[in-house]
C-alpha cells in the first residue's frame, strides 16, 4: 500500500540521480560520449606501446630466444581475449553501462568487495605506469639532448623529469578523455615511429664479432631471478586494460547501435600495432646487442646519432600522451572521492590542485627511484598481470558460468594460471633488479 511519505522518496530519488547525473557530466571519463571507434584505437596504442616496448630486448635477454617469442606471443594473445571480456562486460546489464573497472567490480563481487579488489589494482597500474613513464621521458630528453647539445651532457637527468613534469602540470588540466583524442593520436603514431627507428637502427647496426646470446646471468639463481624479471616487463607492456572501460564509456551507445563493435574494431586495429611494434623491436634489439643490450634498448642504439635522437625524441612525445591516458581515471576518481565524499565544490580550483598533486606527486617518486627495467619488472607482475591476465576472466567466469570444459572455460582458467604465476614470480625479479641498480645511485642524482 502507498504511503504518505511515497512522493517525498520519489523526489529524493530524483534529486539524488540528478545531481549524480549532474556529476557525471563534469567528471572526465563520462562528460563526453562522441568518440569514434579510431579514437579507441589511438587511446589503446597509447596505453600499451609505451615504454614497455622499449625494455623487451632485455626481457629477451634475460629469457633467450625461445622463452623471450613464447611469453611475448602468449601474453599478447592472452591479453587480447581479457579485453574482449571487458567490452563484452561493459554493457552486460541491459541499459546500463560500466564507464570505469571498480563499477564493473562492484557488479560482479559486491558493493564494498568490488572496490577493495579493484580500486588498489587498477590504482596501482595507471599511477605506476606514470611513474615509469616519468622516468621514461626524462631518460629519452636527456639523451636526446646528449646526442644534439652534447654540452647539456653535465645536467642530471633529474633535471629533464622535472622538465616532463612541467609539461604535464599544464597538460592535466584538459577537461576529459576526448579532450585529449589530438594528444593521443600525435602519442600513437610516435610509439610506431619510434619502434620503427629502433628496429631499423638494430638490423642496421647488426650483431657485433663476439656477440652473445647466453643468459646475463653466470648462477642458476642469477638466471632465474632475470627470467622473473623478464616476465613482468612483458607483463607491463600489456596495461592498458585499467583503462578499457573508461575508453569505452566514451563511445556512444544505443540499443540499436552499441558500443561494442566499434571499441572491438579499434581494439583490433590496436593489437595489430602492438603486433608489429612488439615482436620487431624486441627481436632486432636482441639479434644486433645480444646480452649486452641495455634496459632502454634506445640507449644501447648510438648510430646513426641523428636517428637515435630522434627516436628518443618521439619516446618523449609519445610518454607525454601516454602519461594522459593513465592518469585521467585517476583524475577521476580523485574528483568523485572530493565531490561525493569530502563534499568539495567541483570547479577549475578542485581540478588545479588535485591534479597538480598527483603530477608532483608521480615526479617524485619517479625521481627518487628511476630504476626503468626493475620498475617495469616489479609492476609488470605484481599489479598489472591481475588487470590484464585474470581479473577480466574471473569476472567472466562468475557472471557468464560458461560450462566446465568448454572452450571459453578452459581460455578462462588457462589466463588465469599464467597471470597468477607472472603475478607471484615476477615481482621477485624486478625487486633485485632494483636492488643490484641502487647500488651505483645517488638519491636525486
Amino acid at each position: 500500500m502507498a504511503g504518505p511519505s511515497d512522493p517525498e522518496q520519489v523526489t529524493k530519488n530524483k534529486d539524488k540521480e540528478d545531481k549524480e547525473k549532474e556529476l557525471n557530466d563534469w567528471l572526465p571519463v563520462t562528460a563526453s560520449r562522441t568518440a569514434k571507434w579510431w579514437s579507441s584505437t589511438f587511446h589503446n596504442v597509447t596505453a600499451i606501446v609505451g615504454a614497455g616496448v622499449l625494455g623487451l630486448p632485455f626481457a629477451f635477454s634475460q629469457t633467450g630466444w625461445a622463452g623471450g617469442i613464447i611469453s611475448l606471443g602468449l601474453s599478447w594473445l592472452v591479453t587480447l581475449y581479457t579485453f574482449w571480456q571487458l567490452i563484452e562486460l561493459h554493457e552486460l546489464v541491459p541499459g546500463k553501462r560500466f564507464d570505469r573497472y571498480h563499477e564493473l567490480g562492484q557488479h560482479v563481487f559486491g558493493e564494498r568487495l568490488g572496490l577493495w579488489i579493484v580500486v588498489p589494482l587498477q590504482i596501482g597500474v595507471q599511477v605506476g605506469t606514470d611513474i615509469v613513464y616519468m622516468v621514461t621521458g626524462g631518460k629519452s630528453l636527456k639523451k636526446f639532448f646528449d646526442i644534439v647539445v652534447p654540452t647539456f651532457g653535465a645536467i642530471r637527468k633529474t633535471y629533464f623529469i622535472m622538465i616532463f613534469a612541467a609539461i604535464h602540470v599544464f597538460l592535466s588540466h584538459f577537461p576529459n578523455f576526448n579532450s585529449i583524442r589530438g594528444i593521443s593520436v600525435i602519442a600513437a603514431s610516435m610509439s610506431i615511429f619510434y619502434s620503427t627507428i629502433a628496429f631499423v637502427a638494430s638490423l642496421m647496426k647488426g650483431p657485433h664479432q663476439g656477440i652473445s646470446y647466453a643468459p646475463r646471468s653466470s648462477t642458476s639463481a642469477g638466471m632465474t631471478f632475470d627470467v622473473f624479471n623478464a616476465i613482468g616487463t612483458v607483463g607491463f607492456s600489456y596495461a592498458a586494460h585499467s583503462v578499457a572501460l573508461e575508453i569505452q564509456a566514451t563511445l556512444p551507445s544505443t540499443e540499436e547501435k552499441s558500443s561494442k563493435g566499434p571499441m572491438w574494431h579499434g581494439v583490433l586495429f590496436a593489437y595489430a600495432i602492438v603486433a608489429f611494434c612488439y615482436f620487431s623491436v624486441s627481436v632486432a634489439g636482441y639479434w644486433a646487442f645480444g646480452n649486452t643490450v641495455q634496459d632502454d634498448i634506445l640507449v644501447s642504439l648510438e648510430r646513426p646519432p641523428w636517428l637515435v635522437a630522434v627516436g628518443n625524441l618521439m619516446v618523449f612525445i609519445h610518454v607525454i600522451g601516454g602519461y594522459q591516458v593513465f592518469a585521467m581515471p585517476i583524475f577521476d576518481m580523485i574528483e568523485s572521492y572530493l565531490v561525493k565524499t569530502r563534499k568539495f565544490e567541483k570547479g577549475p580550483l578542485l581540478r588545479l590542485i588535485g591534479r597538480t598533486a598527483y603530477v608532483l606527486f608521480t615526479a617524485f617518486i619517479g625521481i627518487s627511484i628511476p630504476f626503468f627495467g626493475g620498475l617495469m619488472g616489479f609492476f609488470g607482475g605484481l599489479i598489472f598481470a591481475p588487470n590484464s591476465y585474470f581479473l577480466p576472466c574471473i569476472m567472466w567466469l562468475i557472471v557468464k558460468k560458461p560450462k566446465a570444459f568448454s572452450l571459453h572455460w578452459i581460455l578462462c582458467w588457462f589466463s588465469i594460471i599464467v597471470g597468477t604465476l607472472l603475478m607471484l614470480f615476477s615481482p621477485i625479479g624486478g625487486l633485485r633488479q632494483i636492488i643490484m641498480d641502487a647500488k651505483t645511485y645517488k638519491l636525486f642524482s
